[in-house]
């Protein structure tokens, strides 16, 4: 019976693998026997010329570049562990809160939900020399490093100033930035895209390394949003009223933004002085600058004024015999005298339902900072101002963006993995509202205790918790709302591995120590805990129904109708072995140490080589 990984991927192994299938000479074996690349092979394998030495090439540099490649590829031996106490409709619901580091849970969101997340929005800090960085180090225990090096107060909590002294400065940024905008992308459908709130200090670099990761011809834009509505007089230069969002396709070939509903204002543009039958119209310029040789004719109006030709340097839009056309067919204006300049009648009837997307929002479509406040306030009961965040989003911005970036009803799932005070949950549960639509969030945040204590909260991950139940609350309160919107979400936090560590030099284990040493999961581990990291290690999505189900007084656990039957007993009976494979699920697994001998794993395998043959059964 093969045994579970119990790990997030290798994705360096992984790559190997990709490399050897393209360029197998490339492959080879390093001094402990584990395959490497040759990579002076492999750049001769992508040169058209003999390669000699290290050629000079465009690209963004900076130290600490490799690290942060190993980052993204080097695997964790962590899982997600469900948190019911904290959850809403845990057992039906199809959103999820992570808390956790992002570098950590974009690791092990690897196989589950790899190019299954089509819209991802994040607001990352924004490196001004005081907001929170991410510190990443892999050469040591997370702890040790970041006591010794002094990146935790008296209480444990890992916050980092990264402030322009540091000669790091934007080193340290894109070395955060980069490994965990790499994982994301393997995240993202083929049609999936990408959204970034960035501001001046970093959005060049953010640009660089996007096109690096995504490919330069999968840059969409780069958006200007208006975030104040009115000047900061105290600014020393020129008052920043605006930040950018970038966006980056997966395939940009395969992407396109949905049109936006049309405004009020552009609707009154459309009249009807002549009573057409068609309905409201409005007029456009026949003529324009481009050359058109079939454009140049004089026209007669019907005041019997000679129009000699278009205007000086420019020429009519449509031939002689298309306007004979038009003019037949009532759709062109000569004004109420019959004697203006002709105009083509566009009715309102034939124009496109929705409108192009612009570069430029302002902050009267998709609100403002302070809009952004006053919403967290509506639905955060602070007692100290002070945990009012400065940064965060107004719900109506990431509302435009999931409107531009999917359909309602293709149940898109929305990432945000800087998920902060929860902006990107709450925008889902608002244009679902708004829309009909069945969007689902999985937002991650890393555990960030609050400035000041609060009573009813204690760090920024639970104060979106609080937001969105009491969103949740006022949404199902309303008459209008949909039956089956999805109201409820799943916390799962991020901890070490439910296994065991059990290794051992001989010297450093003593008999009485043993028995100790047997089972290979934690004692304090659950039932749950255990189906979750398979989930994770099966690679399916962790918002399946699990349904305990007692079989031989036995827990067993079903998830998703049999997709995965699962028994962590101490001690599987053959009545509970049979039982399941009677089920005949997909997958099944078991705790390794259920079976009292060797005989009694072989017996089980037998059981489901007999009566459910198609099932992948495995051991933890």
């Amino acid at each position: 019976m093969d045994e579970l990984r119990m790990h997030s991927p290798d994705l360096t192994s992984r790559n190997i693998d990709k490399i050897a299938e393209l360029f197998p000479a490339v492959v080879t074996e390093g001094p402990d026997g584990a395959r490497v690349i040759d990579f002076d092979l492999l750049r001769q394998e992508l040169s058209g010329h003999a390669v000699e030495g290290p050629q000079e090439r465009y690209q963004l540099n900076w130290p600490g570049k490799r690290e942060a490649l190993f980052a993204a590829n080097a695997p964790v031996a962590k899982t997600l562990r469900p948190v019911r106490g904290e959850s809403a409709d845990f057992d039906t619901t199809r959103n999820i809160f992570i808390e956790g580091d992002n570098l950590d849970a974009l690791k092990l969101l690897q196989e589950s939900y790899l190019d299954k997340i089509k819209i991802i929005y994040i607001d990352p800090p924004y490196n001004t020399g005081n907001d929170f960085i991410y510190d990443d180090d892999f050469a040591e225990n997370s702890t040790e490093y970041l006591a010794k090096s002094g990146q935790v107060d008296a209480a444990g909590n890992r916050l980092v100033a990264n402030t322009e002294a540091n000669g790091r400065f934007h080193s340290d940024w894109l070395s955060m930035m980069y490994p965990r905008l790499k994982l994301a992308r393997n995240l993202l459908t083929d049609d999936g895209v990408i959204f970034i709130s960035i501001d001046d200090n970093e959005v060049d670099n953010l640009k660089k390394i996007g096109s690096e990761i995504f490919g330069q011809q999968n840059f969409v834009a780069q958006i200007i949003w208006q975030k104040v509505y009115a000047p900061k007089n105290s600014a020393r230069w020129f008052s920043e009223d605006h930040d950018y969002i970038v966006v980056f396709a997966r395939n940009k070939e395969r992407w396109q933004p949905q049109r936006l509903a049309r405004t009020e204002d552009m609707e009154a543009r459309y009249k009807n002085p002549d009573s057409d039958p068609r309905g409201p119209w409005k007029a456009e310029n026949m003529s324009a600058r481009n050359r058109y040789d079939a454009g140049v004719y004089p026209i007669t109006a019907p005041s019997g004024r000679l129009v000699e030709g278009p205007p000086r340097g420019s020429y009519w839009r449509i031939s002689e015999q298309k306007f004979a056309e038009l003019d037949a067919d009532n759709r062109i204006w000569w004004g109420a005298d019959g004697n203006n300049t002709p105009a083509v009648k566009r009715f309102l009837s034939e124009v496109s339902a929705g409108r192009t997307p612009q570069t430029l929002w302002s902050y009267a479509e998709v609100g403002h900072t302070q809009d952004a406040k006053k919403a967290l306030l509506r639905y955060v009961p602070f007692e100290n101002t002070a945990n009012v965040l400065n940064s965060v989003k107004p719900v109506e911005l990431i509302q435009r963006i999931l409107q531009l970036a999917g359909r309602p009803s293709d149940g898109d799932i929305v990432l945000d993995f800087f998920g902060g005070s929860a902006t990107t949950a709450h925008a889902v549960l608002q244009q679902n509202l708004a829309d009909g639509g069945n969007r689902r969030f999985i937002s991650v945040q890393i555990h960030e205790p609050l400035p000041v204590p609060e009573p009813a909260f204690r760090s920024i991950f639970e104060m979106g918790l609080t937001r969105v139940r009491n969103l949740a609350a006022e949404i199902g309160s309303l008459d209008n709302a949909p039956r089956n919107l999805d109201l409820g979400f799943r916390v799962l936090k991020v901890d070490s591995t439910n296994l065991s560590d059990l290794l051992r030099t001989p010297d450093e284990l003593g008999q009485g120590e043993l028995d100790l040493f047997v089972d290979s999961v934690k004692p304090n581990r659950t039932g749950e805990d255990l189906v979750f990291q398979v989930l994770l290690d099966w690679g399916l999505e962790l918002t399946m129904p699990i349904v305990p189900e007692p079989i031989d007084d036995h827990e067993v656990f079903v998830v998703e109708d049999g997709v995965l039957i699962a028994c962590f007993e101490a001690k599987v009976s053959p009545a509970v072995v049979r039982e399941m494979a009677r089920q005949q699920p997909l997958r099944a697994v078991f705790r390794d140490s259920g079976f009292a001998t060797d005989a009694d794993r072989i017996n089980a395998e037998q059981v489901f080589a007999e009566v459910s043959p198609a099932t992948e059964v495995r051991a933890i």
